[in-house]
């Protein structure tokens, strides 16, 4: 038994932070220093880096698990199923509800819990849980998924992706530029066609030196004295951990399945860093000795900045909807979903279309 995806979702907040509204932040270095130089400097050095011109936040009423219903109603919608057909709600997430100017996170009732009463479904055998696995959580989730359905225990699977990492950030920590917020949904179900679904996949994760890569700790600004704990990252391991370990990861997913890289079409990354995310791709063609094909790699980072488990399914849905350009999706095409992030966890799965 395989699996297949028969129906997209996503949620894309309307509030839009630029660039250029970071100008009057104050910005500190770990040890509370502040950085020497101005703003537009730092914004200009931020944006040739990680190409984020832009990013999205959630409305302030709402939370993660808003997001959450709105992308899983999408994708209910665009499969054309039953509601309550649904064997499992998978919501992979790493913050809870957070509320707007809220110190604390809600992280009971799980957020898949919270979604399946939104959703007003009443069987009592659709399973729902959230998946804690940093980024690439909304690959895991569907690699769950998938174990469930080929194992017989589930025909049909609700797995979203959300996160609203804009009420975690530290105002005063460069990285902060960074996050977004955002919401992607997918359905999978049953297949017995074996050459279209799920065709390889591999997850790994690397604790023994990596393990506090991602962390939580105080403001960058010594002055401030509440003792609020905010996501905080060591940029350049994790950027160098990922270069090294995700094309292999990837390699492995694509040498199991026993097909030729020539067939892939595209990659749909975790939209972490643009430029990590290129080097990524290239690396991964250079172990096959090949150049990276042109419009293999669609991005969305530039305009939606990070929005952690939500990135991969966004995009991948925006393709589906013609709204990134120079990219598509036919039926039969062969690409591969990927994703790197806290723990340090590496997933990927190739899929046919």
């Amino acid at each position: 038994m395989g699996t297949k995806i028969i129906g997209v979702g996503s949620y894309i907040p309307v509030n839009i932070a630029k660039n250029k509204d970071f100008g009057n932040h104050d910005f500190f270095n770990e040890d509370g220093t502040k950085f020497s130089n101005e703003n537009d400097v730092i914004i200009e050095k931020f944006k040739a880096i990680t190409g984020i011109a832009e990013r999205r936040y959630l409305e302030e009423n709402f939370v993660t698990s808003d997001m959450a219903l709105i992308a899983a109603e999408r994708a209910i919608e665009n499969a054309g199923i039953d509601k309550e057909t649904l064997d499992y709600i998978i919501v992979a997430q790493n913050y809870g509800d957070v509320k707007h100017n809220d110190l604390q996170s809600d992280t009971v009732p799980s957020l898949a819990s919270r979604v399946k009463h939104k959703l007003k479904i009443k069987n009592p055998y659709c399973v729902g849980y959230d998946l804690l696995f940093g980024c690439p959580g909304w690959v895991e989730g569907m690699i769950q998924a998938h174990a469930y359905i080929k194992s017989g225990m589930a025909k049909r699977c609700l797995v979203i992706g959300a996160e609203a990492l804009s009420r975690v950030v530290d105002p005063h920590d460069r990285d902060s530029m960074i996050y977004s917020d955002g919401a992607g949904a997918t359905i999978v179900e049953a297949t017995d066609d074996n050459t279209a679904g799920f065709l390889a996949h591999k997850s790994a994760t690397f604790a023994y030196d990596e393990v506090n890569f991602i962390f939580f700790g105080e403001t960058n600004n010594q002055e401030i004295t509440e003792k609020r704990r905010y996501i905080k990252m060591y940029g350049r391991k994790i950027y160098n951990f990922a270069l090294t370990n995700v094309p292999e990861a990837m390699k492995v997913t694509l040498d199991e399945s026993g097909l030729a890289i020539g067939e892939l079409k595209k990659v749909f990354i975790h939209q972490a860093n643009e430029k990590m995310d290129e080097a990524i791709i290239k690396r991964f063609y250079k172990l096959y000795d090949m150049e990276a094909p042109e419009f293999v790699l669609p991005m969305s980072i530039n305009t939606l900045g990070n929005s952690s488990v939500a990135t991969v399914p966004t995009l991948y849905d925006l393709v589906l909807q013609g709204k990134i350009e120079n990219h598509e999706v036919n039926k039969g095409d062969l690409i591969m979903f990927a994703s790197v992030g806290a723990g340090m966890n590496i997933n990927a799965i190739l899929y046919r279309v």
